[in-house]
């Protein structure tokens, strides 16, 4: 019986650090998960973890990186017009899905520190540009950054409202 609280305990204990981002960092302050680990321990990137791949781009940002990922949430991809994402997620629709996620993902880590109070356009890795407005709050094209600086041991996340297109 003690053997199962002790594990129940543990259990629980480790859930709630998850959800906070305390299980993500060793002793010294260094992210252990990747960026895909680390969005799936969060619980609201469903839908991301799943176009990821579908697109095949879980390996890619597994990788060593640093990226800097604008995070749409399940929330975020409820807000696309019914049906979008189920066509998205069909094989025969691949190439759009790949350029619509890597149009969120820049290369290099960019903390908000390093863009506070800035306005510009940058290169995403899908090629084009995305506009970047930190100068009140954190604007990434027309979605709202929610959650800044999620480290992750390859870059990191920065939470968004809506799915934005390239």
């Amino acid at each position: 019986m003690k053997m199962n609280f002790t594990k129940t305990l543990f259990a629980a204990v480790a859930a709630f650090a998850a959800a906070f981002g305390v299980a993500n960092a060793d002793h010294h302050g260094k992210a252990k998960k990747d960026i895909v680990d680390t969005a799936v321990a969060a619980g609201e990137f469903n839908t991301l973890a799943a176009a990821l791949e579908a697109a095949g781009l879980v390996e890619t940002l597994k990788g060593e990186g640093p990226f800097t990922v604008f995070a749409p949430t399940d929330a975020a991809f409820a807000k696309l017009p019914a049906g979008t994402v189920e066509t998205l997620l069909k094989p025969e629709n691949k190439d759009q899905l790949i350029a619509i996620l890597t149009y969120h993902v820049l290369p290099g880590k960019v903390m908000s520190a390093d863009i506070a109070g800035q306005k510009f356009d940058v290169e995403t890795v899908q090629g084009s540009t995305i506009s970047v407005d930190a100068t009140d709050g954190v604007k990434v094209d027309d979605a709202s950054v929610t959650t800044a600086d999620i480290k992750a041991s390859n870059g990191v996340i920065h939470v968004i409202d809506a799915v934005v297109m390239p």
